[in-house]
């Protein structure tokens, strides 16, 4: 199949003309200048965190087993024309275990300029994943990609830097960098240093905001760590049902100390003695 050919006519041999008109119909009106191929591509192996990533489009953090042929052969087909193809076919690669052709492609995307990829091959080199570990080549791609406003790559930095108590404001400038980008986790980490004082000044008011944007994202950390500053009035109103609420929503994700301080809140009541000594708890 010649590279060269158009989306629809690629997809058409393969899905049937009827299909296809569906899918076109199906898809919004902005996309349809983009190839059928990119669209297909974007919709089983985009990354979240790809900075290139259009606004619409969700992402997966793992790319289905199902979709692993269908991203393979889709994203290899638009990945001539576009950086973010070439980087999800990395994706795809790397998800059918065929780490040669996964860095090859990475390559390819960094070199035009794709910051998601500079990211996946800084991860790559530091874990030694299909390549010889290597710390100073992974710091390059890693700071790269942090400098090309990758906020994955500056997530991952800061954790290195504050694996290193020494550099606690190298570690929150990323973040800070990172968290103006959305990132989630960012955001989360970000607060917590605001919160104790790492690396700058305390500022509850600032880390309560930045929980409260990434548990607006679903992160189960930040809404267990904003169920804690709004029960006790941190940073801003406190609020008891609001709490519980975030709580509730933090342990519907997994997250073990929002369970227990769920818990807690069933047993908030004091029994004291005549001494005003805590001798039990009423639990509701």
């Amino acid at each position: 199949m010649s590279m060269k050919r158009s989306g629809s006519v690629s997809i058409a041999r393969v899905l049937g003309a009827g299909l296809l008109a569906a899918l076109a119909a199906s898809l919004p009106a902005k996309l349809h200048a983009q190839s059928a191929d990119l669209v297909l591509c974007d919709r089983v192996a985009a990354d979240p965190t790809d900075p290139d990533k259009p606004a619409d489009v969700k992402g997966t953090a793992a790319i289905a087993p199902s979709d692993v042929a269908l991203a393979i052969k889709y994203c290899k087909i638009a990945a001539p024309s576009s950086r973010r193809a070439l980087f999800q076919l990395g994706r795809a690669y790397a998800a059918n275990q065929q780490i040669k052709e996964a860095i090859a492609a990475y390559r390819k995307a960094a070199d035009k300029g794709s910051s998601a990829a500079m990211a996946e091959l800084g991860v790559l080199f530091a874990n030694g994943t299909g390549v010889p570990k290597d710390e100073a080549q992974s710091q390059q791609w890693l700071q790269r990609a942090a400098a090309a406003g990758n906020p994955r790559a500056a997530v991952t930095l800061a954790d290195t830097a504050g694996a290193t108590p020494a550099d606690p404001v190298q570690a929150r400038a990323l973040l800070e960098q990172a968290a103006a980008a959305n990132s989630a986790e960012a955001q989360f980490q970000l607060g917590v240093m605001y919160a104790e004082g790492t690396g700058g000044p305390k500022d509850a008011a600032a880390a309560r905001a930045l929980f409260e944007k990434a548990a607006a994202q679903g992160h189960a950390q930040a809404l267990d760590w904003l169920g804690a500053f709004t029960l006790s009035g941190r940073g801003g109103p406190q609020d008891t049902k609001a709490a519980k609420a975030y709580y509730e929503q933090a342990a519907a994700l997994g997250n073990e100390d929002a369970k227990a301080a769920l818990d807690r809140l069933k047993c908030s009541w004091n029994i004291k003695d005549r001494r005003g000594n805590v001798v039990g708890h009423l639990c509701f």
